[in-house]
């Protein structure tokens, strides 16, 4: 390959990364992959929830140790 070829190569590639590429479908082709998909979905909010719930509890038990190490220094 030479200088001016790898050049042209280069201004190719240049001018494709500047219009962006058409986004690929990700939509299930069968019943099947949009069941699957939607059990996905559900199971991510779930996850989502317990992970929230999950988050709660170590805030209030964090909460609470820090309460009892005050209660002990000043009591």
């Amino acid at each position: 390959m030479g200088s001016d070829e790898l050049k042209e190569a280069i201004r190719r590639l240049a001018r494709g990364a500047q219009h962006p590429r058409p986004r690929l479908d990700m939509a299930p082709g069968c019943a099947y992959g949009a069941i699957v998909g939607e059990r996905l979905q559900a199971l991510e909010k779930e996850i989502a929830e317990a992970k929230t719930r999950l988050n709660g509890l170590i805030f209030v038990v964090v909460g609470a140790v820090v309460v009892q190490i005050i209660l002990r220094l000043f009591a």
